[in-house]
C-alpha cells in the first residue's frame, strides 16, 4: 500500500483503490476482500490530511488519463473517514470522470457494502435527509 499524497502522480494503474489509512488495521478481512479488486492501493488519512489536497492529488492522477477505474473504501462510521467519499463529487466539479468507473465501499464487520453515490449525496445534505425520514 502507498501513502496517496506522496505517490508521484505518474504511479497510477488502470484501477486506483483509495482507502482510509485504518481500513486494514481495523477490518483486516475486507481490506483482503479490496485487494482482490486490484493492486494500485493508496492511503490517506483524512484526520491528518485536508480534503482539498486530496482532491487536488487525484485530480493530478487522474489527467494523466491512465486510470479507468476509482474505488473508495473506509471504515464505516468514522466522521473523517466519509469525507473520502465525498471526493468523487469534488472530482466531478473539476473534470470529466465519464471514463472512469467510480466506486464507493465501506466496510462492516469485515465485509464491503457497497454505498452508492446517491447515499452519498443525502448524507451531505441534512435538510433533504431529514425530510425523507420523516417521509
Amino acid at each position: 500500500m502507498k501513502e496517496l499524497l506522496t505517490t508521484n502522480c505518474f504511479d497510477v494503474e488502470e484501477t486506483m483503490i483509495i482507502v482510509g489509512s485504518c481500513l486494514p488495521r481495523m477490518q483486516p478481512k475486507a481490506y483482503e476482500l479490496l485487494k482482490q479488486k486490484g493492486s494500485a492501493i493508496y492511503e490517506v488519512c483524512l484526520e491528518k490530511e485536508h480534503l482539498n489536497m486530496v482532491v487536488t492529488k487525484i485530480i493530478g492522477m487522474l489527467a494523466r488519463g491512465k486510470i479507468k477505474q476509482l474505488i473508495f473504501a473506509t471504515v464505516d462510521k468514522s466522521p473523517h473517514c466519509v469525507q473520502l467519499h465525498y471526493v468523487v463529487k469534488e472530482l466531478e466539479n473539476a473534470i470529466d470522470l465519464s471514463h472512469v468507473k467510480v466506486s464507493n465501499f465501506v466496510a462492516v464487520e469485515n465485509e464491503l457494502v457497497e454505498i452508492p453515490l446517491e447515499v452519498i449525496g443525502f448524507s451531505k445534505n441534512l435538510a433533504k435527509l431529514k425530510e425523507v425520514l420523516k417521509g
